[in-house]
C-alpha cells in the first residue's frame, strides 16, 4: 500500500479528532452541511499545493464553514521564506486574498525518489540542475537541502506537529 505524507498527517488528524474522513474523489460539499469545520490537506509540488483547485471550487458550496487547511512538503514550516511562499501560491489560487474562512497550518512532509513518477522526478531533477547554476551563497537553506539528500528517501513528518491544527479544531467546535 502506498501512502502519501499528507494522508498520513491525515489519518493522525482523524484519529485525534475522531471524526470522518473522506477522499477527495467521494466529496460532495452538500453531504458536508452536518459538520461545522471541514479540513483539507494537500501536499506541497512545485510552487503549488495539490488539491487547491478543488478547495476553491468547493468553498463556495461551504458558506459559514470553518475551513482548516494544511499543507505538506519537504519546506521546513518554521522558516519564514517557506511561510512567505506557501502563502503567495495560496494567494494566487485564490485570485488575490485568501479566504477569511479558511485557517492554514504548514506540516513538513518529505520526498521518496524512488517513488516519485516520471514527471515528478523530472521536475525534481531539473529544480536541481537549477540550483546547481546558482551560486552556493544565494542558496536557500531548502536548495541545500534538496542538493545534499537529492536522489534519497526523507521523511520528516512528526505526529507532535499536528497539535496546533487539533487544539484549533477542538476550540471551533466547542465555540459552536
Amino acid at each position: 500500500m502506498e501512502i502519501w505524507l499528507y494522508q498520513r498527517y491525515a489519518e493522525w488528524i482523524v484519529e485525534a479528532l475522531s471524526c470522518p474522513v473522506f477522499e477527495q474523489k467521494a466529496f460532495c460539499p452538500h453531504d458536508f452541511s452536518q459538520y461545522e469545520a471541514v479540513i483539507f490537506g494537500g501536499g506541497l509540488y512545485a510552487g503549488g499545493i495539490n488539491g487547491i483547485r478543488f478547495i476553491c471550487r468547493s468553498l463556495k458550496r461551504l458558506p459559514g464553514k470553518e475551513i482548516l487547511l494544511f499543507t505538506c512538503g519537504l519546506a521546513a514550516p518554521d522558516n519564514p521564506n517557506n511561510i512567505s511562499n506557501i502563502r503567495k501560491s495560496l494567494e494566487k489560487a485564490f485570485s488575490g486574498k485568501i479566504p477569511e474562512q479558511i485557517r492554514l497550518f504548514h506540516l513538513q512532509g518529505g520526498i521518496d525518489y524512488a517513488r516519485l513518477n516520471v514527471v515528478h522526478r523530472s521536475m525534481m531533477s531539473m529544480l536541481r540542475k537549477m540550483l546547481l547554476k546558482k551560486e552556493e551563497h544565494s542558496r536557500s537553506e531548502e536548495d541545500r537541502l534538496i542538493l545534499e539528500t537529492y536522489g534519497q528517501c526523507l521523511d520528516f513528518t512528526n505526529r507532535e506537529s499536528i497539535r496546533p491544527l487539533v487544539e484549533y479544531a477542538e476550540s471551533v467546535l466547542s465555540l459552536r
